[in-house]
């Protein structure tokens, strides 16, 4: 991987498969460090290695690459109970910090989230992360230098972040959920408890703008999406079997909405986002032909006219194709110049 900072976020509503790019980068790439920005618990990430499933909902995607420092960022709530049984389960206790200044999610903050106006209308995951954050704002929330239990992972993120930059020294910045729910730009009130855009979870890690040097938005060849809110061109849950196209939330289980690509949504997201390149995932999904393949030559011909279709639509080259739950069934492109 080239020195400098990835950022790499979610373009739709969450779900998007971000986990299977992380990693596959982290692995390819070898970045030195890897860090979280995003809310907290409440967004799971799937990564499949090597025949071993992973749904993380604390730690960073790249925990797959065993060299990479994992760090979450001030921005990002922790559940302590998640994050210590994410930390066994992985084996990353000596190489995982977690800023001093991220808020602690407590039990009140998950009862608070199980009923009324969160659950019933906006259909949250039940994580206590929007109390929390609300609890943070009001500045009553617990920190985690201010948890006994948090005392070994304690560190300044921002500054180790910048001072691994200042060395170029890889770095990844992971997103969590879509772009499309962010509490400023989404579709409002159905949206999650802060900004996840790409400025939202820089500004969690501490990574200012003049350090970045790519920006990869990920989409999934369908949307999918969690939740109340709307889903223009929603499909019935018939309609969703029928394609093949049934997931469910890896942290609430539900079944997941779908609809078809939407390229008014994406172009607003890349936008949104300064995307300097593109994620796809699932092209084996619109096209089972292209399944595990690693070669763009080798793909069908209508799933190359649909990557290129993005392209042209979106004005961003897409670097990343997913064409299969592996974090190696991904074709990777060459980033040409071109006038868009």
């Amino acid at each position: 991987m080239a020195s400098g900072c990835w950022v790499i976020v979610g373009g739709a509503y969450g779900d998007e498969g971000k986990g299977k790019i992380i990693s596959y980068i982290a692995l390819k790439k070898k970045p030195s460090i890897a860090v979280r920005g995003g809310v907290g618990p409440n967004a799971g990430h799937t990564v499949i290695y090597r025949g071993k499933t992973l749904k993380l909902r604390m730690l960073p995607c790249a925990v797959v690459n065993e060299k990479t420092e994992l760090l979450l960022g001030a921005g990002v709530l922790v559940d302590p109970d998640v994050f210590f049984k994410e930390v066994q389960d992985t084996g990353s206790r000596f190489r995982t910090k977690v800023d001093r200044n991220c808020a602690i999610i407590e039990k009140r903050h998950v009862e608070m989230d199980r009923e009324g106006h969160l659950k019933d209308v906006i259909g949250t995951t039940g994580t206590g992360t929007g109390p929390a954050n609300a609890d943070r704002i009001l500045r009553v929330g617990k920190l985690a230098k201010d948890d006994e239990r948090m005392r070994d992972y304690l560190g300044n993120v921002s500054l180790r972040i910048n001072s691994a930059l200042d060395r170029d020294e890889p770095v990844i910045v992971e997103g969590t959920q879509g772009a499309l729910l962010s509490l400023y730009h989404g579709d409002y009130p159905y949206v999650t408890s802060k900004d996840v855009s790409a400025s939202g979870i820089c500004s969690d890690v501490g990574v200012g703008p003049k350090r970045v040097s790519e920006v990869v938005v990920v989409f999934k060849s369908f949307i999918t999406r969690v939740g109340s809110g709307p889903l223009e061109g929603e499909l019935s849950r018939e309609e969703t079997v029928k394609r093949g196209w049934q997931e469910f939330g890896s942290v609430t289980g539900r079944l997941r909405r779908a609809a078809p690509f939407n390229f008014k949504l994406a172009r607003e997201s890349v936008t949104l986002n300064s995307a300097t390149q593109i994620g796809i995932t699932k092209l084996d999904a619109l096209f089972p032909e292209s399944s595990h393949m690693r070669e763009f030559d080798r793909l069908p011909k209508d799933a190359r006219a649909f990557v290129d279709e993005i392209e042209s639509e979106l004005s961003t080259p897409v670097v990343y194709i997913g064409t299969g739950p592996d974090a190696e069934d991904i074709i990777e492109r060459k980033v040409v110049s071109r006038e868009w």
